[in-house]
């Protein structure tokens, strides 16, 4: 999608539920979106992959009028069936049943293929780096740890809660009375339940592990597991949409769904998929939950600058000053080896004061606020309300009548706060300055790139031109010894 972003803004469409005519990619039915260009209110629209940012992960693209021939529909059902897992869901349990039976000392794991190997498969995979060391249960119970995460940050993103951050959820939820958990995008969380659920066999919490990532088919059965595609709503296999019913309705338990997106996708699309679960659940539940009940307990994920836009999917959203870090991010982790200031946080239609943070890390409760908030957060008397978002102390500007962030000044010209070093009246690019654009799309950026690549194909010519005169397929040590000392 970054060449259509150099034609202008993209905005996503919203379909109803009666919309059947999206065309399908290996992703399940793909998006409409529309390109707005300046000064145009209408603009054209077009089918993209909703899982996936990069075009070399799914490059499927195809405009809303355009005709589509019998012989490419044919080819893209054939590229779909060939993206699809090796195995069935019922063939992995199957596998994993039959792998779990093995001696310890024949049990493999192919760290290329991110498979389970068994005995008459070993051949096939003698040149893959394996592991075949203490496959224990105890270690099939984490596959998170025996999985390599997927980390491209515009399509899988997947980052793992670490430990600290699963036992506060669990220690919450249970306080509150939950006995399943609906694990949207969470599979750390989903096999820590599991865990605590065998260790503590009294009052037992279930979960059901909703999640893109094929290869937890392994090692969770059917009733566990189902391959999901939240930017959609879109389950790859029929019968895990009857799974789906059947946990929310089963047992009449109190239930509450977690979600932690990856942080580049489109809240748009996130937000409609989970009003789309939270009105399942209310329909399931029938008139058991009487009128004052109109959402599903929700708990989603997501770094704190997009406050805004989640509450204008659920107004009834409260933002909590929980930090929620990773094992596996660069950044987002908690103590001296990560940024200590991790910007995700916790959104929630629950009530904030019965969720409570853990004071050892600092956390206080604010009692005019009613709600806990973290050491740093200082109640402004001007706002009526504790104001940090990022885990630092704000200050409060009386001009603009807020409170800001400290490093911020208040600009006379712009008549709002800002960085100091900020250039006035700055509304567009932060690029080139100009407006009707943004920095993505700039077109000096574009030109500049345009240029580099240039440079770098006249260069690769004329290496090629050397090569031909000298005879041989690359530079003569003559021609090295003489580009280096000019």
């Amino acid at each position: 999608m970054s060449d259509i972003n150099d034609i202008g803004d993209v905005e996503v469409i919203i379909q109803g539920e009666e919309d059947k005519t999206a065309p399908q990619c290996p992703h399940g039915p793909t998006v409409l979106f529309q390109v707005t260009c300046k000064g145009s209110r209408n603009g054209r629209r077009f089918y993209a992959c909703s899982a996936c940012r990069d075009r070399k992960e799914c490059n499927f693209f195809q405009w809303e009028d355009e005709k589509v021939s019998e012989a490419k529909l044919l080819v893209r059902e054939q590229h779909n069936l060939l993206k699809r897992p090796r195995y069935t869901h019922v063939e992995y349990c199957s596998r994993f049943r039959e792998f779990v039976s093995l001696p310890l000392d024949q049990r493999r794991f192919c760290v290329d293929c991110q498979i389970l190997l068994l005995p008459e498969e070993w051949t096939n995979h003698a040149s893959h780096k394996a592991l075949n060391d203490d496959i224990s249960v105890a270690r099939l119970r984490r596959p998170s740890l025996l999985l390599c995460p997927l980390e491209n940050k515009k399509s899988n993103a997947q980052y793992l809660f670490a430990d600290r951050s699963c036992h506060f959820l669990l220690d919450v939820l249970s306080g509150l009375g939950f006995q399943k958990v609906l694990c949207v995008g969470t599979p750390r969380l989903h096999e820590m339940i599991k865990i605590r659920s065998t260790e503590s066999r009294t009052d037992a919490m279930k979960s059901l592990l909703l999640d893109i990532d094929f290869r937890y088919s392994q090692f969770y059965g059917q009733d566990e597991f189902c391959h999901y595609n939240m930017f959609n709503h879109h389950f790859f296999n029929g019968k895990a949409s009857r799974v789906f019913l059947d946990f929310l309705t089963e047992g009449g338990a109190k239930t509450v769904m977690v979600a932690d997106p990856p942080f580049g996708g489109l809240v748009k699309l996130l937000g409609d998929t989970f009003s789309k679960i939270s009105e399942t659940w209310r329909k399931l539940q029938g008139t058991a939950l009487g009128d004052a009940v109109s959402e599903m307990p929700m708990i989603w994920i997501f770094p704190y600058y997009f406050e805004p836009r989640i509450l204008d999917c659920f107004p009834s959203f409260t933002m909590l000053d929980y930090q929620v870090d990773y094992d596996n991010h660069p950044l987002y982790k908690h103590g001296k080896s990560g940024r200590k200031l991790s910007p995700v946080r916790l959104f929630t239609n629950l009530c904030p004061e019965d969720i409570v943070l853990p004071s050892d890390e600092g956390y206080r409760f604010c009692s005019i606020c009613k709600r806990y908030v973290s050491p740093e957060n200082r109640h402004c008397p001007e706002c009526d309300a504790c104001t940090s978002k990022n885990g630092r102390q704000w200050k409060h500007c009386s001009e603009c009548g807020k409170c800001v962030k400290p490093s911020w000044q208040h600009c006379s010209s712009c008549s709002h706060c800002a960085l100091p070093g900020h250039q006035c009246g700055q509304t567009g690019c932060y690029h080139c300055g100009r407006p009707g654009h943004k920095h993505r799309a700039c077109p000096s950026k574009c030109r500049k790139g345009l240029q580099q690549q240039r440079r770098r194909k006249g260069a690769r010519s004329l290496l090629s031109c050397d090569s031909k005169t000298t005879g041989k397929n690359k530079p003569s040590k003559g021609y090295r010894k003489q580009k280096t000392v000019t």
